[in-house]
């Protein structure tokens, strides 16, 4: 047998802090040989990317890998090489592909200028020869027009393009092992086929061995020969990707396996996980009489956009503006995000809203939230308006509340989070002053946290848990209707089915009606009863979510659930074996 071309033995990388001894990585052992492809999974802080960092070299300290741990690349060792012989492998016979390529790439750099830069790292080379193997690169990526777009600057690629061209990059010299930290997470699932597809030619091609890190299964189930599943810092199993998958030993990998949506009934509670510090939910508070208020209207409509469209165009100045209308120069490029839409939505419904990036989901959940005035069109909530009329047109109801992707973001990072919770019924008098700490600690308890974290800062909690905050918060404006903007995308599979339970008991304990926006097509199935599907600002099919999922009529709609990856399914015990 021939001598496998990573050697990884007992590797332990501890961080050592004011705390105390963090073993983010605790004895994992596994070998890879060249154009095999080894799927690294589990869930944030399982140890799996500092595994990739470890092996790359790119441990800072309180970090550092532990005596006794071993990383063998061609049967040298790399632990305890000094930092000029670790550049001169890292990039060359090792590369690494980040979540956000923006991570790699330089923002104020063209495309050439990095990739020029990243060749020169290891070697002379003239700036033809270095534009000539730029352009190859990227056509190797499948990037189009290649010769033009060499020299485009990052922020002017789509995030699909942003990938390719970091993959380019860590292509650039051929390396013997490439470790892609979960390249295609954040990314619609057409261009992930697209990216899973070609990395799978490329190792082929190539004989580049990879290490693909995920919490995605079914991503490392379409791309990956073995499988190792990681936990608290060690792999808790491993073998074939098909023998781990269809036939899981340990509790731990059945747990994220029965997490899935795609593993479960559509609207059932989903398998919790991981309880990442999760209470058991309690009842959410009385609405405070706002119910009195809010009796359906019989006859008219409960939600509707009504012909909306959204054009965004960039501001100018008089000068253009005179110029434009004497001819000379341009009209400014106008973008029509969402073009003509109509949706009418009974109380206690759930729409989800699916489509690829630039498609105008996130727009027209905005509209529909009142954050976004429409060019043209009206959104009415029980035949009252949303934003009002006017040129400058406002958000006129707080009945409508949006939960968006990233909590950290939306969450006020110097305010405590019950301030942050009690912030809005406050301002419009939904509870008094003298009540609204209990308020808020009763919307805690309601989404699964502790009363006693309102006193604590965002930074101080979770990714799962800060979302439970961001939950919280909105709801605690005692909406009727809630725009939920891609607000798992980012999260692992325990997490997600947590919060997907949430919003589950929350919808029927409210009678909430729930805009979804996603292009995770399996969560959409499991949580919405409808579903919509978006290309180009307009929408090419709508109707109940189980007959679009197994007959879709429109050609997007086909490929779009098409390029879904899918687990293998356990073949019946019965079944004959042919």
């Amino acid at each position: 047998m021939t001598a496998p071309l990573l050697q990884v033995t007992d590797l332990k990388t501890h961080f050592h802090t004011a705390r105390g001894v963090m073993k983010a990585v605790d004895g994992v052992s596994f070998s890879l040989a060249a154009g095999e492809v080894l799927g690294l999974v589990g869930e944030s802080g399982s140890g799996k990317s500092i595994t990739g960092f470890s092996i790359i070299g790119l441990i800072d300290h309180p970090g550092r890998i532990e005596s006794g741990s071993s990383i063998k690349l061609e049967g040298r060792e790399l632990v305890g090489l000094r930092a000029n012989e670790l550049r001169a492998i890292r990039g060359k016979a090792i590369s690494m592909v980040f979540q956000d390529p923006m991570m790699t790439l330089n923002p104020v750099l063209s495309i050439f200028t990095q990739i020029k830069l990243a060749l020169e790292a290891h070697g002379k080379v003239s700036s033809a020869e270095a534009r000539q193997r730029a352009i190859a690169a990227l056509k190797q990526v499948r990037i189009p027009d290649a010769e033009t777009k060499v020299d485009f600057y990052p922020h002017q690629f789509s995030g699909g393009m942003r990938q390719r061209v970091a993959i380019a990059i860590a292509l650039l010299h051929k390396p013997k092992l490439i470790i892609a930290d979960e390249p295609t997470t954040a990314l619609d699932v057409s261009i992930q086929a697209e990216i899973l597809a070609e990395m799978k030619e490329l190792v082929a091609e190539t004989g580049t061995a990879l290490i693909w890190i995920s919490h995605d299964l079914a991503t490392v189930a379409s791309i990956a020969d073995h499988v190792a599943v990681m936990k608290t810092g060690r792999i808790v199993e491993a073998g074939q990707t098909l023998d781990v998958l269809l036939k899981p030993q340990h509790p731990y990998t059945r747990a994220l396996l029965d997490s899935l949506p795609s593993r479960a009934e559509p609207g059932t509670m989903l398998a919790r996980g991981s309880s990442d510090g999760a209470a058991d939910p309690v009842p959410p508070p009385r609405r405070a009489g706002a119910d009195q208020n809010r009796m359906p209207k019989h006859g008219v409509p409960y939600f509707v956009v009504d012909g909306v469209s959204k054009h965004f165009s960039k501001s100018t100045g008089l000068l253009h503006g005179l110029a434009e209308k004497a001819g000379l120069t341009s009209p400014v490029p106008v973008v029509q995000a969402v073009d003509n839409i109509s949706l009418t939505l009974a109380r206690g419904d759930a729409l989800g809203l699916v489509g690829e990036s630039g498609s105008g989901k996130s727009t027209l959940g905005r509209i529909a939230a009142g954050i976004y005035p429409p060019t043209s069109g009206i959104v009415r909530l029980e035949g009252e308006r949303v934003i009002s009329s006017g040129r400058s047109p406002k958000k006129i109801t707080t009945r409508i509340q949006t939960i968006f992707q990233d909590p950290f973001a939306s969450l006020d990072p110097r305010m405590r989070v019950g301030d942050s919770i009690s912030e809005g019924p406050l301002a419009h008098g939904l509870v008094g002053r003298a009540q609204a700490g209990e308020y808020v600690r009763q919307w805690l308890a309601a989404v699964g946290l502790d009363p006693a974290f309102a006193g604590r800062y965002p930074h101080q909690f979770s990714g799962g848990q800060r979302q439970r905050v961001a939950i919280a918060r909105a709801l605690a404006m005692q909406p009727d209707v809630v725009v939920c903007d891609e607000p798992v995308a980012s999260l692992d599979v325990s997490i997600q089915a947590q919060i997907i339970n949430l919003l589950i008991r929350l919808r029927k304990e409210l009678e909430l009606t729930l805009i979804f926006i996603s292009h995770d097509l399996s969560v959409v199935r499991h949580l919405c009863d409808r579903v919509a599907i978006m290309y180009r600002g307009r929408i090419v099919e709508a109707g109940q979510t189980a007959e679009i999922y197994e007959n879709p009529r429109d050609d997007y709609t086909r490929r779009l659930l098409a390029a879904v990856p899918v687990l293998p399914q356990a073949m019946p015990a019965d079944a004959a074996v042919l």
